[in-house]
């Protein structure tokens, strides 16, 4: 019998890994006191004016503002920032789709550049190459929790006068140069989402130090209202993106984790780090230097199929899933997306801009083929186990080199 649990061995992990979502009787009794308090609306509400508040302190911004979910949470960011018709946006290839959808929404174009082959993180070298007159911003997508080069692009953003957005739902708590993420630009963005970080099941959230972007993203997620103006006075477009006082509720709850949680997020993604550095075939994401602490949204490391007798990536997710080893989905490079080859993206743009040819969508994107075809995520949930545990995965990957043969 092969030692591989795929073909009937016995798996490297029994041990179950910590379950998600985590909760316990603290948010059990915030969600009564919203329901005895029958004041489950936002509007009249504490709750989530009071979690607006602590999230944003705590990633050191004085602003905070709660939305329906971390697409929302771009999509007020581009109407905050008065994007439009006409404008460029530029957003890595490698990312989920709403950091492009979000541009889009604002009717304007987002032009995807490759990333680093290393962090898989946005490459401020084709940022800075990808800019013309019509560019307003640059979205910089933190991913799987590690930040991307924010020296780089603050420094590109301020010289030619452009906004720096923080696409943070795969990191909150991340740090750089000891910094927290989220504030190095104009805005940061967060998603609550059932697999993220700290999550109410939905929701997301915008955080600034910016007072004039403040005014104006708060008031698009209310309806076009501004503060201290009459409930029925509506000044510039706006929509309804306001978060209930139970999702508000329960995130200011798991926001009280947030930090132990990270701790033991990085310090076990760091010993995996060590642990399967020494399997051949296996390379982790690179940790720069300057992440002085990353949330680790998901351990994502490179599998060279040569080493492991040219396996497929799904052969080899599903030897791991036998193993007892959760995986979690790469995305697949946003220029590869049906919206982006049929066409349907330009029904969002309007003049020469609908009609000409956008040639950023006939460039190459080797890293971001990498990063999307070739990498393994383990989600965050593993990463809240104990040594034992990254011990286990390690052991369960080494298994499956061993005998790759066996799968081919």
């Amino acid at each position: 019998m092969s030692a591989l649990a795929l073909l009937g061995g016995t798996k490297a992990k029994n041990k179950p890994f910590p379950v998600w979502p985590y909760y316990d009787q603290n948010e059990e009794r915030v969600l009564k006191e919203v329901l005895e308090s029958r004041v489950w609306w936002r509007t009249p509400g504490t709750k989530t004016l009071e979690f607006e508040q602590a999230f944003a302190k705590f990633h050191g911004a004085r602003h905070g503002i709660a939305v329906t979910n971390g697409t929302a949470a771009l999509e007020v960011t581009m109407a905050g920032l008065g994007i439009t018709a006409g404008d460029e946006v530029i957003v890595p290839d490698f990312t989920f789709v709403a950091t492009a959808s979000a541009v889009l929404f604002a009717n304007a174009l987002p032009v995807l550049v490759d990333v680093d082959p290393e962090t898989y993180c946005i490459n401020p070298d084709l940022v800075e190459a990808a800019i013309t007159p019509r560019t307003k911003a640059i979205i910089a997508v933190h991913m799987g929790g590690h930040p991307a080069d924010l020296d780089r692009l603050k420094e590109i953003a301020s010289s030619k006068g452009l906004a720096l957005v923080e696409d943070s739902a795969h990191a909150h708590a991340s740090e750089w140069r000891g910094q927290r993420i989220g504030t190095f630009g104009v805005a940061g963005t967060f998603s609550f989402q059932a697999s993220k970080l700290m999550t109410a099941g939905e929701g997301g959230m915008i955080i600034s130090n910016d007072d004039k972007f403040e005014v104006q993203a708060r008031s698009v997620h209310d309806c076009g209202r501004m503060p201290g103006e009459w409930f029925y006075s509506h000044f510039i477009y706006g929509s309804n993106y306001r978060l209930s006082e139970w999702q508000g509720a329960i995130l200011n709850v798991q926001l009280s984790r947030l930090d132990e949680q990270t701790k033991r997020r990085h310090q076990n993604s760091r010993l995996l780090d060590s642990l399967l550095s020494k399997i051949p075939g296996i390379t982790p994401q690179k940790l720069d230097e300057r992440c002085t602490r990353n949330g680790q949204y998901a351990y994502i490391f490179h599998v060279n199929k040569k080493k492991f007798a040219k396996i497929s990536t799904e052969r080899f997710i599903a030897a791991m899933n036998a193993e007892g080893i959760p995986n979690q989905a790469s995305y697949p490079p946003l220029h590869e997306l049906h919206m982006f080859r049929n066409g349907e993206y330009r029904k969002r743009l309007s003049g020469k801009q609908a009609k000409q040819k956008h040639s950023f969508l006939k460039k190459k994107f080797p890293a971001t083929q990498k990063a999307a075809w070739e990498t393994v995520w383990i989600p965050q949930p593993a990463l809240l186990g104990d040594e034992e545990d990254m011990h286990e995965i390690a052991t369960g990957l080494a298994k499956i080199q061993k005998n790759a043969k066996e799968l081919a």
